[in-house]
C-alpha cells in the first residue's frame, strides 16, 4: 500500500496541464472492439484504471502498440473470446468498473458478452440494470450466475433496433447501449440518454468509424445500424474533474495557478459553480487563470438563503466534483449546503475533515452543511486513508492547505484517476513525497 507524506501550508505557483479524461478514455477504449481495423487514440491518461483496461483488452487479443506518450494503436482482428469465460478475466474484470463497457461492443459484433460483477469506488450502490435492460430490449438473452457473480448476454441471431426509454440517464449505460446498437439491424431510439461531453465524444468517434447517429448532445439519440465499422483516429478531451480539482487546489492553498488547454466549451457549469463559492477564475484563451486569493466568499441566493450545491446529470453539476466543493468550502467565508444525490456513501469522508478542524454537519448520507473558516483557522495535519478517487484527491488538497505534515494511506485509489499527481504537484511547489510500503 502506497502513502503520501504532505507538508502543508505552502503556496504553489505555475502552470499545469490536465490529463486526458478518465471517464471518456474508458468508453473510447472499449469502442476499439467494434472493428477489426486499426484505431489510434491520443491523450490517453497514464492512470491505474485506464492501464488496467488496456491490459484486459490485450489479454482479450487486441493488438496494442504504444506510439508515444498517451498515444496508442489498437487492432481487434484476432480476439480470443474464450478469455471472457476464464478465471483470469473474472479476477481482472471484477476489479475495474469500466470493464462493463466491453459487453456492448462484443455483443454487437460477436453476439455474446460476459463480465464479472465489477468493482471500483466504494461510494454506494451503482446499478447495472440500465445496461442489461437495454441489451435485452435489443434482443439479447440475459443470464446471471449468482454463485460466481458473473453476467452474460447473448444474441446468436444478432441484435435488432428498437425504441427504449432509459430508467436513468446513465453515462456508461448509454455508452454501452449505443455501442451495441451501432451494428444492430434497423434503428434504435434511446430516450433519456446521457449527453455528457464524454458520451458526445464517443458518438462522434463512432460516426467517424462509419456509424450513423443523430441527436448527439441531446437526450434523444437515434442510431441506424450498419454492417461494419472502420478504423479512425480520436483524441480524448482534457479531464474536467481534474480541472475542477486544480481550481480547488488553487483556492485552498491561496495559490496562483494557470490550467492549460481546458476545452472551455466542454466544462458546462463547473466554472460558474466555483465562482459562486467566491473563487476568481479568468478565461485566457483556452486556459483558466486562478489568481492568488487571501479570501473567497460564498454567494447566497438573492433572497438571502444559504447556497446549495448539488449534483445532477449533464448539463448539471457533475457529482465527481462535489467532494472538491466540500473541501473548498471549509475555508470559505460563509456557509453552503452540499447535496450529493446520486451516491449515498460519497460524503462519509467528512469525518477526516472534521478531525482536521473543519466545521461540517453531516445531515444525512446525502447532505452536509459546511461553515467556512475564512482562513482564520488552518486545518490541522493528520493521518488519513483514501476511501475512493474523489475523496482521496479532496483529502490531498486539504492536506496541502493544512498546517503541519499529513499522511495519506491507500493512495492507489488516487492513482486510479490522477496521473503522476505527486510529480506534477512538486513541479508547482508542493511538498509531497510518495512512500511505497508492503
Amino acid at each position: 500500500m502506497g502513502t503520501f507524506k504532505i507538508e502543508g501550508g505552502h503556496k504553489l505557483q505555475g502552470e499545469i496541464i490536465p490529463q486526458g479524461a478518465k471517464n471518456e478514455a474508458l468508453q473510447i477504449l472499449c469502442a476499439v472492439l467494434l472493428t477489426d481495423n486499426e484505431v489510434i487514440i491520443e491523450n490517453v491518461p497514464d492512470i491505474r484504471d485506464v492501464n488496467k483496461l488496456i491490459e484486459i483488452l490485450g489479454n482479450l487479443g487486441v493488438k496494442v502498440k504504444k506510439l508515444g506518450k498517451g498515444k496508442f494503436s489498437f487492432q481487434s482482428d484476432e480476439l480470443d473470446l474464450d478469455y471472457l469465460e476464464s478465471e483470469k478475466f473474472k479476477e481482472e474484470g471484477s476489479s475495474l468498473r469500466g470493464s462493463i463497457m466491453i459487453v456492448g461492443p462484443l455483443l454487437s459484433r460477436f453476439g455474446k458478452g460476459f463480465i464479472p460483477q465489477p468493482g471500483g469506488d466504494k461510494i454506494g450502490r451503482r446499478r447495472l440494470d440500465t445496461h442489461f435492460e437495454g441489451f435485452i430490449k435489443l434482443g439479447a438473452t440475459f443470464r446471471f450466475n449468482k454463485e460466481e457473480s458473473f453476467y452474460g448476454v447473448e444474441a446468436p441471431n444478432g441484435l435488432k433496433g428498437t425504441y427504449m426509454l432509459l430508467d436513468q440517464a446513465s453515462v456508461t449505460g448509454t455508452a454501452n447501449i449505443v455501442m451495441a446498437a451501432v451494428l444492430a439491424e434497423g434503428t434504435t431510439t434511446i430516450y433519456n440518454a446521457a449527453c455528457e461531453p464524454y458520451l458526445q465524444q464517443l458518438c462522434k468517434m463512432l460516426v467517424r468509424m462509419g456509424a450513423v447517429i443523430s441527436g448527439i448532445g441531446s437526450n434523444l439519440l437515434n442510431v441506424e445500424g450498419v454492417k461494419k465499422l472502420n478504423g479512425c483516429t480520436h483524441r480524448v478531451l482534457p479531464d474536467m474533474i481534474e480541472i475542477g480539482s486544480w481550481i480547488g487546489l488553487a483556492a485552498m492553498t491561496r495559490s496562483e495557478i494557470t490550467i492549460k488547454d481546458v476545452s472551455w466549451e466542454n466544462l458546462g457549469l463547473i466554472p460558474d459553480t466555483f465562482r459562486k463559492l467566491g473563487i476568481a477564475l479568468e478565461k485566457r484563451g483556452d486556459d483558466i487563470f486562478i489568481p492568488a486569493q487571501e479570501s473567497y466568499e460564498i454567494q447566497g441566493y438573492i433572497d438571502g438563503s444559504i447556497l446549495t450545491v448539488s449534483d445532477s446529470t449533464w448539463p448539471g453539476f457533475t457529482p465527481d466534483l462535489l467532494s472538491i466543493v466540500l473541501v473548498i468550502s471549509t475555508q470559505a467565508k460563509g456557509s453552503v449546503l452540499i447535496h450529493q444525490k446520486m451516491f449515498e456513501s460519497r460524503l462519509f469522508f467528512v469525518d477526516k475533515l472534521i478531525d482536521m478542524g473543519a466545521k461540517i454537519i453531516l445531515c444525512d448520507p446525502h447532505r452536509a452543511t459546511v461553515i467556512g473558516h475564512d482562513f482564520e483557522y488552518s486545518l490541522k495535519a493528520t493521518t488519513m486513508v483514501s476511501p475512493d478517487i474523489r475523496a482521496g484527491i479532496s483529502l490531498l488538497i486539504a492536506a496541502l492547505s493544512a498546517k503541519g505534515t499529513s499522511t495519506i494511506h491507500n493512495i492507489e485509489q488516487i492513482d486510479r484517476g490522477y496521473e503522476n499527481i505527486d510529480e506534477r504537484l512538486r513541479a508547482i511547489g508542493a511538498k509531497i513525497t510518495r512512500l511505497e510500503t508492503n
